[in-house]
């Protein structure tokens, strides 16, 4: 006979099993096969059937030029080369994934990433056929793109309401890791709202032990209903593979970047036109306030959301919308995913009294210069006119890969706040500091630190 607390043991894990499967029965998502000896096997099945065809693989090339030895001034001297030596050209490839979401006019959601500075995109469908595909827009502080391909034999995954998900509910996720193809894993939502992943700020990610490895990105995470819930995008490894830490844009954000991109054209992000230092337990002191964690009202544009919403230079934001805000940060991710003419709830402290007001936020600019027009040291750098909300500086929107910029260390995401020990704030700023300089020293904001890169 079983001892008394191993067979307590064994029905306490026999519950719990029976209790997950329950659940998923009762989702409509688990169905049972039999084996040969007519035992009955719980499977997700018939949910990766129905979700798995609305699942592409993307495969992206462009043309990049490769350094060329006759790029070394003392090479072309020694053999009396002419100058403006060029390199040669060649395509890469790489692989990512996508998920359709309106069959009838052909869209298709997946990362910016895995489309950026794309020659030519190709995606295959579950059934293997292939189809070109074009850019309808894309978006990267939230790592959005919008696809668009001309076809009739399309399948949707619906999208569901990532604002309901919570730790714990059960996901899968499918995509297409290390080019092999269409690639099913389950696991859990891990954690939500996570922040610091990626160096372009706006992020709100869901956290998922769901195997994700490269070409996982954009790719679907999927509830037990059936429905899309996230676009996964990131990873956290040493090695580059799984190690149970994946993160997923919501679908929320998703689809509002779509409605964006097909109805303006564009992403129109909302902007509240403050410029915002971190409180700390220590910064408090100094000012004598007990708030010890919000972001600083350091500064207001005229003619801004803040300005008009009564907003002042030393008040404290503490919470947007019932999200505690803790540092600047925080500030503009809140305000950054939001879309322009949308209203906030405002909540603060002015002179030690929590106080709320409400903004109606205005449109950040979109102005793109490319880096060839500033130095050609910067050249295959984009500059946007404006860095994210609630920062100051100059934001590089992307890097070709192999540029003279790339090469020199800037990267998509760093944000340029001085220049030769002078701060900037726009481009012209920029523009006037080179056209007397033939050497740049950039100091550099990337995600969480400060560096120095030299420009020549």
């Amino acid at each position: 006979m079983l001892n008394k607390k191993l067979l307590l043991k064994r029905i306490g894990n026999r519950f719990f099993v029976v209790t997950v499967l329950s659940f998923l029965v009762t989702s409509g998502h688990m169905a049972f096969s039999h084996s040969a000896s007519q035992e009955t096997l719980p499977s997700l099945a018939p949910l990766v059937k129905r979700a798995a065809p609305a699942v592409v693989n993307i495969r992206v090339s462009q043309m990049v030029n490769a350094p060329s030895v006759y790029g070394d001034e003392m090479f072309r001297r020694f053999f009396g080369i002419p100058d403006d030596p060029r390199g040669t050209s060649r395509e890469v490839t790489s692989a990512g994934s996508g998920v359709i979401v309106d069959a009838e006019n052909g869209y298709i959601l997946t990362n910016h990433h895995v489309v950026a500075n794309a020659d030519q995109i190709q995606i295959s469908l579950f059934n293997e056929e292939t189809l070109d595909a074009e850019v309808i827009g894309s978006d990267a502080p939230t790592d959005i793109a919008l696809l668009k391909v001309e076809t009739g034999s399309l399948t949707a995954l619906p999208i569901g309401d990532s604002e309901i998900v919570e730790v714990g509910d059960f996901v899968i996720a499918i995509g297409n890791p290390f080019g092999l193809g269409h690639t099913v894993t389950s696991g859990i939502v891990s954690a939500l709202g996570r922040t610091g992943i990626s160096r372009n700020g706006l992020e709100d990610f869901i956290q998922t032990d769901a195997s994700i490895n490269p070409g996982n990105s954009g790719g679907a995470l999927v509830n037990m209903r059936g429905e899309l819930v996230g676009i996964n995008s990131a990873i956290i490894s040493r090695t580059g593979g799984n190690v149970g830490i994946g993160f997923a844009v919501p679908s929320e954000i998703a689809q509002s970047i779509m409605r964006q991109i097909l109805d303006f054209g564009e992403v129109r992000r909302g902007l509240l036109g403050v410029t915002i230092q971190t409180i700390d337990a220590e910064s408090a002191a100094v000012l004598g306030t007990q708030v010890e964690s919000g972001a600083l009202i350091t500064g207001i544009e005229p003619g801004s959301a803040a300005e008009d919403a009564g907003l002042k230079v030393d008040d404290i934001i503490i919470g947007v919308d019932d999200q505690k805000i803790d540092n600047n940060r925080e500030l503009a991710n809140a305000i950054g995913l939001k879309g322009s003419g949308e209203s906030v709830l405002i909540e603060f402290v002015r002179s030690g009294k929590v106080q709320s007001v409400a903004a109606e936020l205005g449109q950040r600019t979109s102005q793109q210069i490319d880096g060839t027009q500033v130095h050609p040291g910067l050249s295959g750098a984009v500059f946007a006119a404006n860095a994210p909300s609630g920062t100051s500086g100059i934001e590089v929107e992307s890097v070709e890969q192999g540029s003279p910029a790339a090469q020199r260390g800037l990267r998509a995401g760093d944000i340029i706040v001085a220049v030769n020990r002078q701060p900037v704030r726009r481009l012209e700023q920029l523009r006037e500091i080179a056209a007397s300089n033939n050497i740049l020293f950039l100091l550099v904001r990337r995600a969480d630190r400060q560096l120095m890169l030299q420009i020549r």
